[in-house]
């Protein structure tokens, strides 16, 4: 958990440093980026991150503000909304991939041998 959050804190440090948002944006626009769509229902983006649906909400809230995301009404249930992402939410998300690659190579790459990081990423495999 310490090695976690000092790598993460890293990364956070390295998004400010470049003027970029915070990890925690990048989760989202990711989620929205993977799917053929680019669409997701808050229920969904909270069921593929780690995000509290309290924080998700607010997170949406910013992220349509600066334009890289849009709600869309979701025609089954007028209660219910699609959050799309835009054209910058994408080109955003590939400026902040451009460092958080880096930071993961930096910060992670570097620190273990090629055998070492396939033990690792086979060993949290089987935690999730």
């Amino acid at each position: 958990m310490r090695a976690q959050q000092r790598v993460l804190a890293a990364i956070e440090k390295e998004f400010k440093a470049a003027g970029l948002p915070p990890l925690s944006w990048y989760d989202v626009l990711w989620e929205l980026v993977k799917v053929e769509a680019g669409r997701l229902r808050p229920f969904e983006i909270e069921a593929r991150t780690l995000l509290a649906q309290y924080n998700l909400s607010r997170l949406i809230d910013r992220l349509e503000k600066e334009g890289l995301v849009r709600r869309e009404s979701y025609d089954e249930d007028a209660r219910g909304c699609w959050v799309t992402v835009t054209e910058a939410g994408r080109a955003m998300r590939a400026r902040m991939w451009d460092i958080y690659s880096q930071s993961i190579e930096t910060h992670v790459g570097t620190k273990l041998s090629e055998p070492e990081a396939k033990a690792l990423a086979a060993l949290l495999a089987k935690l999730s």
